[in-house]
């Protein structure tokens, strides 16, 4: 009889303890929570899209019930995975265009084009994501073939970085380019007095200036598309860097009307549309949208040798590649930047670029600031412009599979002695104790374990180099997770609400079919992501 009695009043003990009902409550996990101690947890309770409670099963279930529970089975679960730099609004909005991504020749990309013309009837033909340096011929192309092909019918075909395009004719003359075009940050490639087609950086703005855009619907649908893309993945931030005011609209609205659910920082394009409006009205947050800086380009691409080197390319002497703007035009936006909350993040690849913008960016920066102002890729710089970053405490935004895509023809470009502080993660990491890591999608591949894999193994799909490449320069896992949750949170100003699983943040995370911190390297590159989680919502 005393132990019935004991059994009733326990339960009842029991379930007045549970008087906390909440949203959700996720158990049986393997919580990362990536907090200051990089402790786990096994359990946690959301309400409100925010994490009202972590730790484990027992104490979560005493204090707290609620309709809806998701058993982890005992899988580990991740903050939701913060990508510190790629073109989302970009890859969206190029959704409908010709993908040229693996092409192994120019005669590949030639059929590609043919077959595509077929089926898409819009007047321009505009495709993404050949490399030359995948191919047995790694020299430019010339649009001959393209012109017999398409003779009355603009082509317009965009390298993978994003830095170097190849128009035909049509397209040129309707861009009214010439061989003698001169273009200020730019090259019009010319061969025996003729155009070849190939446009580096600011040269190929002439031609992008006259395509037709999408309409707002269309465009709309891509960018609810490129969402659901990046939470199959576990993204669930991205930086977006480099986005036109009426981009942001329609990014807006599609967030507003449920399109778009994925959380954006948006890093406005150095133009003047941008400053006019923007200057005067600050930044603007809301919980999925947050204008705070302002993306400008120093310098092109390694791979289409536009980035600006203090010394000449090693394959091909007299060449350093160039500044896309004055270093007076940088003085003097950064100086109206510097009066204002916005972030400063400047894309520098070669190490000239990279000098100049750590120069400008110290014009401005008094010691021990807190402005955050980024340089993104910092991919080559000088031994002795390393200690820069940590004087001004700037913030060096890299993407790891950069590395790991670029070291079969890197040394070709800038000799291996230069190559030795190129892709220095590790290093860059030491000025400042942190470092945002992201993928520069569609530049690369969305998936943010290859940015993983490549930070700690430093190795391609393949497990090449056997050893490797240049692991004096590899992340631990830790530090890798670090960089792709609370440090690319804290490199937006946005470490106090994700970034990491702790009370009072959102509740985005993932759960995963793989344990990033103990489960053999090589797996790590191959994880799937079970589920993708926003605000305590799935999404994925």
């Amino acid at each position: 009889m005393r132990l019935s009695l004991y059994v009733c009043l326990s339960i009842l003990l029991l379930s007045c303890n549970k008087s906390i009902k909440v949203d959700l409550i996720v158990y049986n996990a393997l919580i990362y929570t990536v907090d200051n101690q990089f402790s786990t947890a096994e359990s946690m309770a959301v309400k409100d899209g925010k994490i009202v409670a972590i730790g484990k099963n027992n104490d979560i279930d005493l204090k707290y019930s609620s309709k809806q529970r998701v058993d982890a089975k005992n899988k580990p679960i991740f903050p939701g995975l913060i990508d510190a730099h790629c073109h989302f609004t970009g890859y969206g909005l190029d959704l409908y265009k010709l993908n040229l991504i693996g092409t192994k020749s120019w005669d590949e990309i030639l059929s590609k084009v043919l077959d595509y013309s077929k089926s898409y009837k819009e007047d321009w033909i505009y495709g993404r994501g050949w490399d030359q340096n995948d191919w047995s011929d790694k020299s430019f192309p010339d649009n001959s073939k393209l012109d017999s092909l398409f003779p009355d019918r603009p082509v317009y075909l965009k390298r993978i970085d994003g830095h170097a395009v190849i128009a035909n004719s049509k397209a040129l003359s309707l861009a009214n380019i010439s061989v003698n075009t001169k273009v200020d940050g730019g090259e019009v490639l010319v061969k025996n007095g003729k155009l070849t087609g190939v446009l580096i950086d600011n040269a190929f703005k002439l031609v992008e200036d006259i395509i037709p855009q999408l309409d707002k619907k269309k465009a709309i649908n891509y960018l609810a598309q490129a969402s659901d893309s990046c939470f199959q993945y576990g993204l669930t931030t991205v930086v977006d860097c480099g986005v036109d005011d009426n981009v942001i609209q329609w990014l807006d609205e599609a967030q507003k009307n449920g399109n778009v659910k994925m959380r954006v920082v948006a890093l406005l394009s150095d133009n003047g549309i941008n400053y006019n409006k923007y200057i005067k009205l600050g930044s603007i947050k809301n919980n999925l949208l947050n204008i705070n800086g302002f993306k400008l380009y120093s310098d092109g691409a390694l791979g289409s040798r536009g980035a600006c080197l203090s010394e000449e390319y090693s394959d091909m002497p007299g060449h350093r590649g160039f500044l896309l703007r004055s270093k007076t035009y940088f003085d003097s936006i950064i100086n109206v930047i510097s009066k204002t909350n916005f972030q400063v993040c400047t894309h520098a690849i070669g190490d000239s670029a990279n000098r100049v913008i750590l120069n400008a960016y110290g014009k401005f920066l008094e010691k021990n600031n807190d402005k955050r102002w980024r340089i993104e890729h910092a991919q080559m710089v000088h031994s002795i412009d390393f200690e820069l970053f940590g004087k001004y405490n700037i913030i060096p935004s890299v993407q790891p599979t950069h590395a790991t895509s670029d070291m079969y023809w890197a040394g070709d470009r800038i000799g291996k002695e230069r190559l030795k502080s190129a892709y220095s993660y590790k290093q860059l990491l030491e000025q400042n104790s942190w470092i945002p890591l992201g993928t520069d999608f569609p530049v690369e591949y969305i998936n943010p374990f290859f940015t993983f894999y490549s930070a700690v193994a430093r190795k391609d799909g393949n497990n090449f180099p056997t050893n490797g490449f240049q692991m004096e320069n590899a992340l631990t896992r830790e530090e890798a997770i670090k960089g792709m949750t609370i440090w690319a949170a804290k490199g937006s100003f946005e470490e106090n609400e994700k970034g990491s699983l702790e009370v009072g943040k959102f509740a985005d995370f993932v759960i995963l079919d793989t344990d990033l911190m103990k489960d053999p390297i090589e797996k790590t590159r191959n994880t799937k992501v079970i589920s993708t989680w926003i605000g305590g919502k799935k999404v994925y």
